[in-house]
């Protein structure tokens, strides 16, 4: 008889890239380990992973029985909510995975507040340089920018814009860029995230006039001065004045309001990079999920 520890021990060499890591997060020595995946795999009377020295893979019979585990802990965990009359009263663990620089700014103190609402609740924020695809068991991911062929439930909180900034000391040095051509003729920083072709910037005027017309799309190739993969970096060069950055909205507006950046290009609208909130699913979502859900889009969305 397969127990709830065997589906424990499944889901964990699931989730780790060794022995070990498994080990770690059950809190057993990984002799013990081996010896409780050994009896399992005599019990079954197949092999459910193969392992060396510094890697461990599960056999197409182990991932079955991981992905088996995995929900049917899923499942076990959501009993007790069946029960709670009162649906404000949450336990059990939620796992939120989001941006590194949005999670830290954004969400981090959001949470703060959601759990002094839920005490009795487990939370977990895992920051990710990539949420999406990345989400291993997230149960909900805060993710930045399009998603294209995503299985799970995509809700749009906010539209985003992203804004072309530079500092005051840098358009005194270098002058005020009139049309996004101009571009081409200053030092530009560009930020690698998402495996996205960060030095292609598409933008639409927001505005007719009688040379341009409403709404025409266009993309311009920059050519990056410099780059980085951490958006902080990227903004803090643009306050130092070594040149312009596109950046969302969120990321440069305090900044904006600080007269540390200057906002160009306004009359030109670069491609958005919405705020989404995922789940796995529409239907049959723990109660925490869903309180989770709601509260992150109310407060996000204002």
């Amino acid at each position: 008889m397969i127990k709830v520890e065997d589906l424990q021990l499944m889901a964990a060499l699931a989730q780790s890239s060794s022995l070990s890591e498994a080990a770690r997060s059950l809190n057993l020595t990984p002799s013990a380990l081996s010896m409780r995946l050994r009896s399992l795999e005599t019990s079954l009377g197949v092999a459910l992973a193969t392992r060396t020295a510094r890697r461990l893979s599960l056999t197409a019979d182990g991932e079955a029985l991981a992905q088996e585990a995995q929900g049917l802990l899923g499942r076990i965990e959501q009993l007790p909510e069946m029960f709670q009359r009162n649906e404000q009263r949450l336990s059990g663990s939620l796992k939120i995975a989001a941006p590194f620089g949005y999670g830290r700014q954004c969400i981090a103190p959001l949470l703060v507040r959601f759990a002094r609402l839920h005490p009795e609740l487990k939370l977990q924020l895992d920051l990710r340089e990539t949420p999406w695809p990345d989400r291993h068991d997230a149960d909900i991911v805060v993710h930045i920018g399009s998603v294209r062929d995503s299985s799970w439930v995509a809700r749009t909180i906010a539209d985003n814009e992203r804004w072309v900034c530079a500092s005051p000391a840098y358009i005194k040095k270098n002058g005020m860029p009139q049309t996004p051509r101009d571009l081409l003729q200053h030092a530009c920083i560009c930020i690698r995230e998402n495996d996205e072709d960060v030095s292609l910037w598409h933008f639409r005027r927001e505005k007719a006039d009688a040379e341009i017309r409403f709404g025409a799309r266009e993309s311009l190739r920059i050519h990056p001065a410099l780059l980085t993969n951490d958006g902080g970096t990227a903004r803090y060069w643009a306050e130092q004045g070594l040149g312009l950055v596109l950046r969302s909205q969120w990321d440069v507006e305090a900044a904006v309001g600080q007269g540390k950046l200057i906002r160009v290009l306004a009359a030109w609208q670069f491609d958005p990079a919405p705020l989404m909130i995922m789940v796995p699913s529409r239907k049959g979502l723990p109660a925490r999920v869903r309180a989770a859900m709601d509260f992150l889009a109310a407060e996000l969305s204002a």
